[in-house]
């Protein structure tokens, strides 16, 4: 995928105002979230998941438990 990074490397270096800035991030927000509904879309098909999958995602609370460590000097 080194070749892909370099790419968008050069994308990249093409923006020049802070519009094409928007819209080069808007695209990839775009694609990546195509991306997902249609994997949520196969799953939905399979019945992997379904509305109660989705309604206890939504009452889940995934937080990650964090330890306060005490720091030594």
């Amino acid at each position: 995928m080194q070749m892909a990074q370099l790419d968008v490397l050069n994308l990249v270096r093409g923006i020049q105002t802070e519009g094409e800035y928007m819209d080069f991030r808007n695209m990839l927000a775009r694609y990546f979230a195509d991306k997902a509904q249609k994997q949520i879309d196969a799953l939905w098909e399979k019945g992997t998941i379904n509305e109660r999958t989705i309604e206890q995602w939504g009452n889940e609370r995934m937080r990650t438990p964090y330890r306060y460590a005490v720091h030594r000097s």
